[in-house]
């Protein structure tokens, strides 16, 4: 448990790294994240011998258009996420996060067919009178929330038609991308814009520590998924955003009042239905399991 709960927690503290960072425009920091991302996996894979699958993968061009579309999602997701911390939105980007599993329910449902269970049409229901009630209330819609549960809702539905590993999935995912990566930088470089070649020595080495910063704590979650069981993993996927919340609301004043706050607990309490219809199912099957082995 110890693994997962330190990579939800790490996960949750990203808003204090990028606020590092704020001088740096969004787009630069997520390219050098995808960069630093690469270079530290690379070493991983490297340093485990684990690289065998890699010609198996680069062989199978759905494969590899699946892995693409996911970067590409996951490169959006990131973008709109540091631009929004930086901009003083934290507290919307955590709502993203909150509604991010229901939104990967509903996705199952449109794209998959995935059959939806009486409770879960509830709890998508009450997310979507929550977002229409914060719509209504503050006068616009709440696009960085959505648009961070939608992109990452579709991360993690290619992710799940696609059998790779944690590690092996997000090293084919910077890998994909290197190309772009290095012409933006190479491009950037020539204009004498680089980001990183012109900033402090402290901002550089902030840069750099992007590849661990984003792998580690995956990987700790990826052991941490191994040990404890599916039902308790997906509450801890609350963590994060609760960190994220907090940190908006205690350490940068941002507006929890009112509406926001109604919105809020509706998407709290649409969650609780569908974490508790989870957990119920989980402990039946389990205990019909039990009985069966009797």
């Amino acid at each position: 448990m110890l693994y997962a709960v330190s990579a939800s927690v790490l996960w949750g503290l990203f808003p204090l790294y990028f606020k590092l960072l704020r001088e740096i425009p969004s787009f630069d920091i997520v390219v050098h994240r995808l960069f630093w991302s690469f270079v530290f996996l690379a070493g991983v894979l490297l340093w485990r011998r684990q690289w065998a699958w890699l010609g198996q993968a680069l062989r199978r061009p759905l494969v590899v258009l699946s892995f693409l579309l996911s970067a590409l999602l996951l490169s959006g997701n990131w973008t709109l996420y540091v631009w929004a911390v930086n901009d003083g939105r934290i507290v919307d980007t955590s709502l993203g996060y909150f509604m991010s599993p229901l939104m990967s329910v509903f996705m199952g449902y449109l794209i998959l067919k995935e059959r939806m269970r009486p409770l879960q049409w509830l709890a998508v229901s009450m997310a979507l009178g929550a977002v229409l009630w914060l719509t209504v209330a503050n006068g616009s819609l709440p696009w960085i929330s959505l648009v961070i549960a939608t992109t990452f809702a579709l991360y993690g539905l290619l992710r799940k038609i696609a059998h790779l590993g944690a590690l092996e999935g997000l090293s084919m995912e910077t890998l994909l991308m290197l190309p772009l990566v290095l012409l933006v930088l190479g491009v950037d470089s020539w204009r004498g814009s680089n980001s990183f070649t012109g900033a402090p020595a402290g901002v550089q080495v902030l840069l750099a520590l992007a590849g661990p910063i984003t792998a580690v704590p995956l990987l700790l979650f990826a052991q941490g998924a191994r040990r404890i069981p599916l039902s308790m993993l997906g509450l801890m996927q609350y963590i994060s955003p609760t960190i994220q919340l907090l940190t908006g609301v205690l350490l940068y004043d941002e507006p929890f009042t009112g509406n926001r706050a109604i919105g809020f607990c509706v998407i709290w309490l649409a969650l609780a239905v569908y974490s508790a219809e989870g957990l119920w199912r989980f402990w039946r099957a389990r205990a019909e399991s039990t009985a069966g082995s009797t």
